[in-house]
């Protein structure tokens, strides 16, 4: 599991749902030493690639602007 190159190619989905099978198995205490160090890094990965993928949808959110008759008139950014 050292290898985590695997890790920029998955969807959020999927990542997420590896990266709480890792913390259940983490927290379980079941892992010997050495594949619990493995293990925590590939987290460490996952937790990165969701962070960024969230980053990324967030930027391309976009808030609906409304004329005073309530018709849509264009998009503004979200926190804008």
């Amino acid at each position: 599991m050292a290898d985590n190159d695997d890790v920029k190619t998955m969807s959020f989905e999927a990542a997420l749902a590896q990266l709480e099978e890792i913390v259940g198995k983490l927290e379980s205490g079941r892992a010997p030493l050495a594949e619990s160090i493995a293990i925590y890094e590939r987290g460490e990965a996952l937790k990165k690639h969701c962070e960024a993928l969230l980053q990324a949808a967030e930027a391309r959110i976009e808030k609906i602007t409304l004329s005073r008759d309530g018709k849509p008139t264009g998009t503004e950014p979200l926190d804008a």
